[in-house]
């Protein structure tokens, strides 16, 4: 499949009061082959304008190159999702809506999205795909913003120890996790108590996404205090505090690049 498209909105629901799933149409989705954790950049155009495509040649640095060459007012913004779930050719992703008045162009399009709008799209693409542990029991922890990962991951693998953190029980989907509600509490204090609580058998494994901070902080707990290999802690920060995935990385952010490449 070829890496850059276009994708149409075919249908629009609401599954939680805080959550958008949109379904999205577009050349080549049908051949799509799926994978746990799936994700793709999605490409949002400034208000009132169609959005522009980088040229793709099929390298990934040249195209964000290209992407970064386009003028500033006409350049689309750029931002990370995760496939929820596809059927023949479409794709839904799911977006999570923040508090009034904290939107970002993601959070802002997607309250207002309606069939027939179209944004731009990079990946999935296979090079990015990470493999799923094989260990006997796999701990799974995240934040809302990793509930569509989750399910993907929960599809595919049977032991495991699963819990979602997310704002109340209204937001709570179908899916076989154990639902921490925030309920007013500091994000991430309900998951890492859940997590440190846990009965973990040694030679698990991990899997962990959501706020940076919070995944720094379950994955600190793993290491430091139960002494699991780093190696066996698969981890990503989805969005940071008033920042995002795509957004110039912080010196911690880079820490746990350099961490995930064994450095």
């Amino acid at each position: 499949m070829k890496p850059t498209g276009l994708l149409e909105v075919t249908a629009v629901r609401r599954p939680t009061p805080r959550t958008v799933r949109v379904t999205f149409a577009g050349d080549g989705l049908a051949e799509l082959e799926p994978w746990p954790d799936q994700q793709l950049k999605l490409l949002f155009p400034p208000p009132g304008r169609p959005v522009r495509l980088p040229a793709d040649d099929g390298d990934v640095m040249r195209w964000y190159q290209a992407y970064l060459a386009i003028p500033e007012a006409e350049r689309p913004v750029l931002r990370s999702y995760t496939v929820r779930s596809r059927d023949g050719g479409t794709i839904d992703v799911e977006f999570v809506l923040h508090s009034a008045g904290t939107d970002g162009p993601a959070t802002a399009w997607a309250r207002t999205a309606a069939p027939g709008d179209v944004l731009g799209r990079y990946g999935p693409d296979a090079a990015y795909r990470r493999p799923l542990s094989t260990a006997d029991t796999l701990l799974i922890a995240g934040d809302e913003t990793a509930v569509p990962a989750i399910a993907t991951i929960l599809s595919e693998v049977d032991n495991v120890v699963a819990f979602a953190e997310v704002a109340d029980a209204a937001e709570e989907q179908p899916l076989p996790v154990h639902w921490l509600h925030r309920d007013g509490a500091p994000h991430g204090v309900k998951l890492l108590d859940a997590v440190r609580g846990a009965a973990l058998e040694p030679g698990s494994a991990a899997w962990l996404a959501g706020e940076a901070g919070m995944v720094r902080a379950l994955r600190r707990h793993l290491v430091n205090e139960r002494g699991w290999d780093k190696r066996a802690i698969e981890f990503t920060g989805y969005w940071r505090r008033k920042l995002t995935q795509d957004d110039a990385p912080t010196t911690e952010d880079l820490a746990d690049a350099r961490e995930k490449l064994g450095g």
